[in-house]
């Protein structure tokens, strides 16, 4: 059940669906086809099985069935093996599968690992509707992988920038609470995961362009600078975004330290203001036998005008000063 498809191809036109145990028999009889092989989380006998029909490297056998390696282009032999991060958006997270992706001069193998990583039903059917661009080869189907799992991080893209607009009108709205700098921080991690699935792919592109061997064509190489450009792209994107949510970050804790100062000028206005009665009752509590003012039939009216007055001027110059 691990095997999606099995399709052999001959000048651009599906030939038909091969079992695995038949593919060298077609590959005799069809000179000018290879064989598209789609698998969904294989186990080892299946992969063993497709590796002694294709003779493939173990190592690279090895890194298709374990699936936690970074992206990254590897050459063995006559073939080459990719690997390429996938990444789904579901639910506010960011879910990476893996693509390991075996390429030959007549066959392509394609393993899928992960939820996120979608089916490639839609890649097979827009190769199969351009003929004359699928009988390129298996370098062709190796470029509407690598173009259809790039593309998948744009959608992706948007949805952090529009995240982050949020965050910054939730900074900015003097609505300080621990949740947005926690959201900041998230956001700041998917980012970052973003940055090790793409950064590579720079790299696996370059060596694509410019390397020379007969398994890239010299008229397929434009295909790969094309996913190359979008890379970059990504990768810019990916670049500002976490750029601007340093700042954001940076903001929300100045605020957050401006608002915490306002309301401790607060706090010590009030405490200068109620400090004067406090002062005053307390020299008049101490109970001393000598004090002229408690034979004062005014006293107690002017004592409370007093204090009141000195409260009042003390919050008039605290809010003249913008402390309350």
């Amino acid at each position: 059940m691990s095997i999606v498809n099995s399709v052999a191809y001959a000048q651009g036109r599906k030939l038909a669906d091969v079992p695995i145990t038949e593919i060298e028999d077609v590959m005799v009889k069809h000179p000018d086809s290879f064989v598209w092989i789609g698998l969904h989380e294989p186990d080892a006998p299946s992969l063993r099985q497709i590796q002694q029909e294709f003779g493939l490297h173990d190592l690279a056998i090895e890194d298709a069935l374990v699936a936690h390696q970074r992206p990254k282009l590897e050459h063995y032999g006559a073939g080459i093996f990719v690997v390429l991060r996938t990444a789904r958006c579901l639910d506010g997270a960011i879910d990476f599968g893996e693509t390991d992706i075996f390429v030959g001069p007549r066959y392509v193998v394609s393993v899928r690992h992960g939820a996120s990583s979608l089916s490639y039903a839609d890649v097979r059917a827009r190769c199969e509707s351009t003929p004359g661009l699928l009988a390129k080869g298996p370098a062709f189907v190796l470029y509407a992988l690598m173009d259809f799992i790039v593309d998948q991080y744009f959608p992706i893209v948007d949805t952090l920038e529009d995240e982050l607009e949020s965050l910054e009108e939730e900074v900015f709205a003097q609505k300080f609470d621990r949740e947005t700098t926690t959201r900041i921080y998230r956001l700041k991690r998917g980012l970052v995961d973003i940055k090790r699935a793409i950064s590579p792919l720079i790299d696996v592109c370059n060596r694509l362009t410019r390397w020379d061997n007969d398994l890239i064509p010299d008229d397929v190489r434009a295909y790969f600078r094309d996913v190359y450009d979008h890379v970059i792209r990504i990768n810019d994107l990916v670049d500002t975004l976490r750029e601007l949510l340093t700042t954001a970050l940076e903001a929300n804790l100045s605020l957050i330290a401006v608002s915490q100062n306002e309301d401790m000028k607060r706090l010590a206005g009030w405490a200068a203001i109620i400090a004067v009665p406090t002062m005053i009752a307390g020299i008049y509590g101490m109970n001393f036998r000598f004090m002229p003012e408690l034979e004062w039939r005014w006293a107690y009216p002017v004592v409370m005008g007093v204090m009141l007055g000195l409260c009042g001027f003390l919050y008039y110059k605290f809010k003249q000063s913008g402390w309350l």
